[in-house]
């Protein structure tokens, strides 16, 4: 790849970046509140699907004044179709016991039912609301897909990483007064560690395998984000037109049967698949594989144009140690330049 074409591409995706960020910006600034559980689903449903959307709870005082712990996860990683959510929670380090009361614990063996009272009570309770805040960025499997597919590659990780540092962002321009934070990993926690050190060099970082598990403030964050992930999924509007009874699909993820199902029932033999899926996934390449046409595309003409007029180098016959042949072709160099000028 040139140099030329090499810029042309970063500036391409600087354009995309800063599309995203002007539509991020825009749903951040929302004004709908998500007080409840129930009110979660009109808010989700009120979004466009193939734009990522931004949540940021109300700040309490006490996170503005009191040195803060905040946990970063995520939700919905693997399924081949859906959104991903990164969620974020912070409290007071002193308010360890907001957590406990709540039962926050490995989100993973919560039943979707007891998140859903978790994550009410954390918007409805007096003790919970008065000391823990929470955000949440649903990353649309379009954006999943063509960031994955972009000329310039940006890994799946990358996503990941982005997502969380732009929520940690967020809270702190909010006013969260931040000290410890704390990640459920995404590939090498050591390297990932460095990268959230390097952009927030005044906070204490921990990420860890499987922090969801092991430290609370890290597990609100994981239900926020499930939570809001299986909301998204029951809200899900087609705008291909497809009415799916009970927006049954399944789970999402590969193995599951009733999306597999889902998958052989809706390929679109020219265009593929709805945006619901990640089309980037080789479980949806696969299937695409065996049913949808096979299109060709024309490459575009890379053959150099000949250039039909003197090249500059006949100029310059080369460098020599007294440089007068380099001070010669100079003169004649400008004279003909000039000459050209004046006949122009």
């Amino acid at each position: 790849m040139s140099d030329r074409e090499d810029i042309e591409i970063k500036k391409e995706n600087q354009t995309i970046d800063e599309e995203i960020k002007e539509d991020e910006d825009e749903d951040f600034k929302d004004t709908t509140k998500i007080t409840s559980l129930k009110s979660l689903g009109p808010f989700i449903a009120s979004k466009e699907n193939s734009r990522n959307t931004v949540y940021l709870s109300d700040v309490p005082d006490v996170c503005k004044d009191k040195p803060c712990m905040l946990g970063v996860d995520e939700a919905g990683r693997g399924p081949v179709l859906g959104p991903m959510v990164y969620g974020i929670s912070y409290c007071p380090l002193d308010s360890k016991k907001a957590l406990e009361d709540l039962g926050c614990a490995d989100s993973k063996q919560l039943t979707e039912e007891k998140r859903d009272v978790i994550f009410n009570d954390i918007n409805t309770k007096e003790y919970a609301t008065s000391c823990i805040g929470w955000a949440v960025e649903i990353i649309s499997p379009n954006t999943i897909s063509t960031s994955m597919y972009r000329r310039s590659k940006c890994s799946l990780n990358e996503v990941s990483m982005d997502s969380a540092m732009g929520l940690i962002q967020q809270a702190i321009d909010a006013g969260v007064n931040i000290a410890e934070v704390y990640v459920d990993t995404v590939g090498p926690p050591e390297k990932y560690q460095e990268k959230l050190l390097k952009r927030f060099p005044n906070f204490k970082i921990t990420v860890a395998k499987k922090a969801d598990s092991t430290y609370p403030i890290v597990s609100a964050a994981s239900i926020c984000a499930k939570v809001t992930r299986d909301h998204a999924l029951k809200v899900w509007k087609f705008p291909e037109g497809l009415v799916i009874k009970d927006n049954a699909f399944g789970s999402g993820y590969p193995g599951d049967p009733v999306t597999k199902r889902f998958l052989a029932e809706h390929i679109d033999l020219v265009f593929g698949f709805p945006r619901l899926v990640r089309f980037s996934w080789s479980t949806a390449e696969n299937a695409l594989a065996d049913k949808a046409y096979d299109m060709e595309f024309d490459e575009p003409d890379t053959e150099k144009p000949k250039y039909a007029g003197t090249k500059l180098t006949k100029f310059f016959k080369g460098t020599t140690k007294s440089g007068e042949v380099i001070r010669e072709e100079s003169r004649f160099f400008k004279q003909r330049h000039l000459g050209n000028v004046m006949d122009f």
